[in-house]
């Protein structure tokens, strides 16, 4: 288990100052990266506890406060996340290229980790930047209208509580027969019985599910 450095730092997108919440591993060598997307909640709080577990199994990892954008504090309507899902992506775009600039960082082994709204923008972000080498999704889904503009798809872990009723298990279904279609690898893990948030033990086997599938796609050195 590695030794963690927590800091934050920042980066311009649109003109607005955006905040990354980083967790790196005491390392030598180029990392792989996650950068983690909150949910329509804003919760930074609870984000901490995936991105310290996947930092010290020796991940990279960067808290993205992409609310910074449009100066949000919490998108719960679907007025305010149709208006600014256009510049949040684009904010998760203009911070992969600025975490892979990062000395610590291997620009070729990135990947996008989401909740709920975050999962969402993270699919979205796949499906048209190459640099985007595995998404880990929790209880999100690919929008209907990104279907139009999709290009490629990438490795992607599926996480969603059956009886969800804020985002349909059906979302994780569309999903997963997208990636069939496209034959793209995918890993899918639907709870019993669950909601949109998950108790603590279905907590625990959905993160060591992503680290396993994390390790999977991102394990291969740059080149």
């Amino acid at each position: 288990m590695n030794s963690v450095a927590r800091f934050q730092t920042s980066f311009s997108s649109g003109s607005k100052p955006i905040r990354l919440d980083a967790y790196l591993p005491n390392s030598t060598t180029k990392l792989p990266a996650v950068l983690a997307l909150y949910g329509s909640g804003g919760g930074i709080e609870g984000m901490n506890e995936p991105a310290s577990m996947l930092a010290e199994q020796g991940f990279a990892v960067f808290v993205l406060h992409y609310f910074d954008r449009t100066d949000t504090t919490q998108a719960t309507d679907k007025q305010t996340i149709f208006r600014h899902f256009p510049s949040w992506g684009k904010t998760v775009w203009d911070a992969i290229g600025h975490i892979a600039q990062h000395p610590q960082v291997d620009p070729d082994r990135i990947a996008l980790l989401g909740f709920s709204l975050g999962a969402y923008l993270a699919l979205s972000v796949a499906s048209v930047d190459s640099r985007v080498k595995a998404v880990v999704e929790f209880f999100g889904g690919l929008p209907k209208e990104m279907r139009l503009f999709m290009r490629r798809l990438c490795p992607t872990l599926i996480l969603h509580g059956e009886a969800d009723a804020i985002i349909p298990v059906a979302e994780a279904y569309d999903l997963e027969a997208l990636l069939q279609k496209k034959n793209v690898d995918y890993e899918m893990k639907i709870y019993p019985g669950v909601g949109h948030n998950f108790d603590n033990e279905t907590w625990r086997d959905a993160g060591m599910r992503s680290l396993r599938f994390l390790q999977k796609y991102l394990a291969a050195e740059a080149g």
